[in-house]
């Protein structure tokens, strides 16, 4: 079985999808300003990916290693403070722990993480992806890798990989010219 059969396997059993911050969501800058708060960047399509696993039953989470004001207020836009999980030093054991709370396996979760920080959660997860301006080491090491780099839809992109996967993607985008 190729990589891709592989990728398309797991992608069809995900019903728990989490992502990083900090080179995922964003581009991976850190905009530190004068009075010492900091801003990030994040892209509407990748907003707008997630709530469309969210409307086909996909749960999604966001377990990220840095905490900031800035992913607390995004988080809460899209509707995520429930499944934001920030300052998580281990990410597999926070992917384990939600698994668990949404009562499914780690076989039917995904993560998309960056660095080489993610290889542990990436490693454990049923699904794992990168975006294309991950690490090297990590790409080497995850099922799928985006087109797009992370901050510049690559969250969308795989967003659509998972429903397309799923059978959903098709008809979910059909709903948009009625």
């Amino acid at each position: 079985m190729s990589v891709t059969e592989l990728a398309c396997q797991r992608a069809r059993e995900i019903r728990l999808m989490a992502f990083d911050i900090d080179g995922v969501m964003t581009d991976g800058t850190l905009y530190y300003h004068a009075d010492g708060s900091e801003s990030k960047a994040f892209n509407v399509l990748d907003g707008h990916g997630l709530k469309m696993l969210r409307q086909a039953g996909i749960a999604v989470a966001i377990i990220s290693g840095r905490a900031s004001p800035a992913l607390a207020a995004r988080a809460a836009n899209l509707g995520l403070t429930e499944m934001l999980r920030m300052g998580v030093t281990d990410k597999r054991a926070e992917l384990v722990a939600l698994a668990e709370a949404c009562q499914q396996p780690l076989s039917a979760c995904g993560y998309m993480g960056d660095d080489v920080v993610d290889l542990p959660i990436l490693r454990a997860a049923g699904f794992s992806a990168a975006p294309a301006n991950a690490h090297p080491f990590v790409k080497e090491h995850v099922l799928w890798v985006s087109r797009a780099r992370g901050g510049a839809g690559a969250v969308r992109e795989v967003c659509e990989f998972l429903l397309e996967a799923q059978g959903k993607l098709g008809a979910m985008l059909q709903e948009y010219l009625q």
